[in-house]
């Protein structure tokens, strides 16, 4: 188990990790470090307890925000999800389409209305041939 140096708050500490792993601690101890020293610049000076307890306070309410986020946007997720498949739903369901009817009677009266036209076209034909 290699054995890393972080500083935090000023403060150098021995820290054992796991092979491999010396990324990740150093990026979990800037980021304490980071809290750290907005304490230190807020308050001044304080015992290493006190400072090591306030900065990883800080980085828990950080977490819980943003497991609060994480949650929040995995229901925002899950529903949009779920409106997405009742679209697809909607969209592959065949749909009546009403087609206007036309009432017999129109029908009729148009039919009429050709055959006048056609009768007049005729007599025209024939007044036009024989002149």
């Amino acid at each position: 188990m290699p054995e890393v140096t972080i500083t935090i708050g000023g403060r150098d500490f021995e820290v054992a990790c796991q092979d491999g792993e010396e990324h990740f601690l150093h990026a979990a101890a800037q980021m304490l470090d980071t809290e750290a020293q907005t304490l230190l610049s807020q308050i001044g000076r304080m015992p290493e307890s006190r400072m090591l307890l306030m900065a990883g306070l800080l980085l828990a309410d950080k977490a819980a925000g943003a497991d609060d986020r994480v949650k929040a946007m995995e229901k925002q997720v899950g529903s949009l999800t779920a409106q997405l498949e009742e679209a697809r739903e909607a969209a592959m369901t065949p749909r009546e389409v009403e087609v206007a009817r036309i009432p017999e009677e129109v029908t009729d009266t148009l039919s009429e209305l050709a055959a006048r036209a056609e009768a007049l076209a005729d007599a025209v034909e024939e007044r036009v041939g024989a002149a």
